[in-house]
């Protein structure tokens, strides 16, 4: 799989921190969620450090599109480890709403990767819980 350098890495986890956000509910298991993505990228790096400064860019940008142009540049298995990681933080709470579905089809249509796919993941991992 292709590493994703420190500055992606806090660039997605923002776009995590985002999904976790759009419910208005932000949790420590969703926290810890967004942790264990970080942790996949950077092992050596501190997860708490990276959410930190990744929640203070998801609270002063509105910009999905910065988030997006940085996974779009990565290979299918990295979009689809991302799309994997979203669906996760999405669904830790057992419901998905229509902001956070829309979301996700909106982060789909732009890093080019398949509703279809993207809805087969969610499938597995509501599955899996």
């Amino acid at each position: 799989m292709n590493k994703l350098d420190k500055e992606s890495v806090l660039g997605i986890s923002a776009l995590l921190v985002h999904a976790a956000n759009i419910d208005e509910i932000y949790s420590d298991h969703e926290k810890d969620l967004i942790k264990s993505f970080i942790n996949s990228y950077l092992k050596d790096d501190d997860a708490n450090k990276i959410l930190e400064k990744a929640e203070i860019i998801e609270n002063n940008s509105n910009q999905l599109l910065s988030y997006t142009n940085i996974i779009k540049k990565n290979s299918m298995d990295v979009k689809k480890d991302i799309i994997e990681h979203l669906w996760k933080v999405i669904i830790s709470d057992n419901t998905v709403d229509q902001y956070e579905s829309n979301l996700m089809r909106r982060v789909c249509g732009l890093i080019y990767f398949s509703d279809k796919e993207s809805a087969e993941i969610k499938l597995k991992l509501m599955k899996s819980t």
